[in-house]
C-alpha cells in the first residue's frame, strides 16, 4: 500500500484494491490462520457499532491475533487526554489502531503521531472499510467491477464518499441522487472524477433518483439520519421522502440488479421491507464481507502479505 495508514479509499490505487479483494476472497475460502499470531489491534470507538466492532474483533481472532476494545466512555479523546498523547501511548502497546470517530481530523492527528498503522473505522468524511466490503460483494455477485453502474440513492455522506472513490478507482460508473444541500463534498467529487477519468468510468450527480437508478447494476442506499444527527431526523425524513428505494425504483434498474445497504437499516424510510428482504438484496453478504475485507487489510498492513497480482 502507498502508506502505513488507511484513512481513505484514496490511500489505495486500483491494483491495490484488486489485490485486497483477491486476498479477501482467498481468506474467506480458507478460514482461520496464524498470520497475525503476535499482533494486537486496538479498537478505539467514539461511536458504537455492531458490525465494525465484531468484524474487526473476529478478523483478528481468525488471523491468530488479539483485539482490545476501548468504548466511547473509556476514550475521552481530546477531553481526558489529547489525541497525540493517546496515539503515542497506544503505539507502545499495540501493532495497529482502528478508530471510529466523529471527526476525520481526529484520525489525521492520530495518524500523524502514531508509530503504528491507523485505520479509519468510520469518520464524518469517509467509511473506507465499508467500501472494501461493498466492492468485494459486488465482485462476488457480478464477477466484475469495471463497466458496472452503481447508483447511490440518498445522502451524499461518508459511506457515499468512499463508495464513489472506490467505484472510480475500479472503473465502475457511479451515480448519486441526493436532494439539494445533501450532495457529496466537492473536493471528494473532484478527486473521484480524476480517478474516473483515468479508469474510463463516469461520475453522475443528480437530484432525480429515477435517473440514477435507470439501468443500474447496483442500487445502494443508506440511512437518512446518521448517528449524531438525531435532532435533524424529522426534517431529514421530510426532505428525503422521495428518495426511498422501493419496488418501483428497483424495477428501473438493470435485470439482476443488486440492492445494497451498509446497515443498520430504517425499514420503511430509505428502503422498504419487501425490497431489503427480496431476491435482489445482498445486504447480509455485504455485512459478512466486512470481516473478510478487513482480514485482508489487516494482513496487508500487519503481516506483509503478498499475493500474485493478476492483470487488470
Amino acid at each position: 500500500m502507498n502508506a502505513k495508514d488507511f484513512l481513505s479509499i484514496a490511500d489505495l490505487n486500483s491494483a491495490e484494491i484488486h489485490r485486497l479483494l483477491d486476498s479477501a476472497a482467498a481468506m474467506k475460502a480458507e478460514g482461520w490462520s496464524n498470520l497475525l499470531s503476535d499482533k494486537i489491534l486496538v479498537l478505539m470507538f467514539e461511536k458504537p457499532s455492531t458490525r465494525t466492532r465484531v468484524s474487526f474483533d473476529v478478523a483478528m481472532r481468525q488471523l491468530g491475533g488479539h483485539c482490545i476494545y476501548l468504548s466511547p466512555d473509556e476514550v475521552g479523546l481530546g477531553q481526558r487526554e489529547s489525541v497525540p498523547d493517546v496515539a503515542r501511548v497506544l503505539s507502545r502497546f499495540a501493532d495497529a489502531i482502528a478508530a471510529r470517530t466523529f471527526s476525520h481530523e481526529t484520525l489525521e492527528v492520530m495518524a500523524a503521531h502514531a508509530a503504528v498503522p491507523v485505520i479509519n473505522a468510520l469518520s464524518d468524511r469517509e467509511h473506507p472499510c465499508q467500501a472494501l466490503a461493498d466492492m468485494l460483494t459486488i465482485y462476488e455477485h457480478k464477477e466484475a467491477l469495471e463497466g458496472l453502474t452503481i447508483a447511490c440513492i440518498g445522502d451524499g455522506n461518508n459511506t457515499a464518499h468512499s463508495l464513489m472513490l472506490a467505484a472510480a478507482l475500479c472503473g465502475a460508473n457511479f451515480r448519486i441522487a441526493s436532494p439539494p444541500g445533501y450532495n457529496v463534498a466537492g473536493d471528494i467529487l473532484k478527486q473521484a472524477r480524476e480517478f474516473a477519468a483515468a479508469s474510463g468510468s463516469t461520475i453522475t450527480c443528480t437530484e432525480d433518483p429515477k435517473e440514477a437508478a435507470a439501468g443500474a447494476d447496483v442500487i445502494y442506499t443508506d440511512v437518512w439520519t446518521s448517528m449524531g444527527q438525531e435532532a435533524e431526523a424529522a426534517e431529514r425524513r421530510r426532505i428525503f421522502a422521495g428518495y426511498q428505494v422501493n419496488e418501483e425504483l428497483m424495477n428501473l434498474a438493470a435485470p439482476g440488479a443488486l440492492l445494497m445497504h451498509p446497515l443498520p437499516a430504517h425499514r420503511g424510510d430509505e428502503v422498504t421491507d419487501d425490497v431489503i428482504e427480496g431476491e435482489s438484496s445482498v445486504v447480509f453478504d455485504q455485512a459478512e464481507n466486512r470481516l473478510h475485507a478487513q482480514k485482508a487489510l489487516l494482513a496487508e498492513l500487519l503481516g506483509g502479505l503478498e499475493i500474485s497480482l493478476p492483470d487488470y
